[in-house]
């Protein structure tokens, strides 16, 4: 893998559209709108196609990751492999995990960090992207797809930041859930100085210390504004962070417009989803963006 030159910042325009690029794996710093160095990752689809399955050289994956986990962490690598079969793939790590800048705001301005990677993967000629989040992720590509749609208050001017498709794996439905035990216990990393040092020194993530102001659109809040980009939503039946009520309430918001698949025996996110699961939601992104 190419890596850029260390303090490199990609800035609208860095990578050439070009047949070159578009092979190479290349990972760089983006630059968010606020400010923010972002760690991101490009690699070029497998170009794996049979019978059933369309022609995806034009289609990209930008893959958003759940809370704690960064673009060199297994689980994330593993997502990005499966969707290589169906188009070429950009990771990133959200602001305050990993080798990026700044502190995580946990589901806020994260969504700025989303907006540089797909802006980022949209200068590789790729026509069409699909936005498949995860758990923080899975909220984050909600927020984005009605932030960065047709009706968004951000789309005007930035059009390079929207998405053709948008895939939401265990996310919640709502802020501030503390219906579980795991969510109990993330509650007290972000909110208390003590679990704030152990996201900074046991996870490797950097969380920010103030509150919300303003309390950003919630994920249920934000279904409605993504139509008529495709949506799927996908949630285990034995997630342990968030019940079946969550993807029912972003299923319900989202109406005609939205497909819901409640997974059998699945449990949380990046560690739980199969194989097999992520190579339909690969076909489901390929049929579907654009």
């Amino acid at each position: 893998m190419r890596t850029g030159p260390a303090g490199h910042v990609a800035r609208s325009r860095s990578v050439p559209n070009s047949e070159t690029h578009r092979r190479t794996p290349m990972r760089t710093f983006l630059r968010t709108e606020d400010g923010v160095t972002i760690d991101s990752v490009y690699e070029p689809g497998a170009l794996v196609y049979d019978a059933g399955t369309p022609p995806s050289g034009d289609l990209v994956f930008v893959i958003a990751h759940g809370f704690t986990g960064d673009v060199d962490r297994p689980h994330v690598r593993r997502v990005a492999t499966a969707f290589a079969q169906y188009g070429a793939v950009v990771t990133f790590s959200f602001r305050g995990h990993g080798r990026s800048g700044g502190r995580s705001t946990v589901g806020d301005k994260e969504v700025l960090d989303l907006a540089a990677a797909v802006t980022w993967a949209r200068e590789f000629g790729h026509a069409r992207v699909a936005t498949v989040g995860f758990s923080m992720g899975g909220s984050v590509v909600l927020r984005h797809g009605a932030l960065y749609g047709p009706e968004g208050s951000m789309r005007e001017g930035r059009t390079e930041a929207c998405t053709d498709a948008v895939v939401s794996v265990s996310a919640p439905a709502r802020w501030y859930y503390r219906g579980t035990a795991p969510m109990r216990r993330l509650h007290w990393l972000v909110t208390r100085p003590e679990g704030r040092l152990v996201g900074r020194y046991g996870l490797r993530t950097r969380i920010h210390h103030r509150e919300w102001s303003p309390v950003p659109l919630s994920p249920v809040e934000s279904v409605p504004g993504i139509a008529p980009t495709p949506l799927l939503i996908v949630h285990g039946d034995r997630d342990g962070y968030f019940p079946v009520d969550h993807p029912r309430m972003l299923a319900e918001a989202a109406g005609d417009r939205g497909e819901l698949w409640l997974e059998p025996g699945m449990g949380h996110a990046e560690h739980a989803a199969a194989d097999e699961l992520l190579a339909r939601i690969g076909r489901w992104a390929v049929g579907r963006a654009g």
